[in-house]
């Protein structure tokens, strides 16, 4: 099962890096499949450690999925990395073997701490619009735009029925990206 996640990584210098990402998702093994030209992936391959937080902030999905950002975060406990702030829960997971075979990379980790800060209240309809609306603005470069347009024209009728101010935001903030961008746009920058 793919379960959404913010993943966090540092750079050998120590440097975080936040990016929106679905993991295969197991009690005691996390796997990862990161594109081989993000960060993601270099932070992976040089400290062989992550943090996989779960948050039911979908602002942080859309603000990761169009923009390089740094969220607010704590040092893990077990591994050399971060935890963000707004995580409902998270596991810290170790690298235990890495196949770079083009073009995403396929990460076996294992679950070494696990933290839980809150309460995950889940996803309304809303929430999980804004999820695919954030994934739909990292593909602008590959989906035609007719085709993303009225997906967004779709999702947003959810989020009016059901949102909170959160979420509209959250979506206007994704809207004004996918509205702004070429059709044969480049890749956002690599996570």
């Amino acid at each position: 099962m793919i379960i959404e996640s913010i993943l966090t990584t540092l750079d050998v210098a120590g440097t975080p890096n936040f990016a929106p990402m679905g993991v295969e998702w197991g009690e005691h093994e996390i796997v990862i499949k990161p594109f081989l030209e993000t960060t993601t992936f270099q932070n992976l391959r040089d400290t062989g450690a992550a943090v996989v937080n779960l948050t039911d902030d979908v602002m942080l999905f859309a603000q990761g999925a169009i923009a390089t950002v740094r969220f607010p975060a704590v040092p893990a406990t077990a591994v050399r990395g971060v935890v963000l702030e707004a995580v409902c829960s998270w596991r810290e997971v170790e690298v235990r073997s890495l196949d770079a075979t083009p073009p995403r990379a396929r990460v076996v980790t294992a679950v070494v701490h696990r933290g839980f800060r809150r309460e995950f209240l889940g996803f309304n309809r809303a929430r999980h619009a804004v999820l695919e609306a954030a994934i739909l603005a990292t593909r602008t470069h590959l989906l035609p735009a007719e085709q993303i347009r009225d997906e967004f024209a779709r999702l947003q009728v959810i989020v009016d029925k059901t949102s909170g101010p959160r979420e509209r935001d959250a979506m206007a903030l994704l809207t004004d990206y996918v509205r702004a961008a070429p059709a044969a746009r480049t890749a956002p920058a690599q996570r």
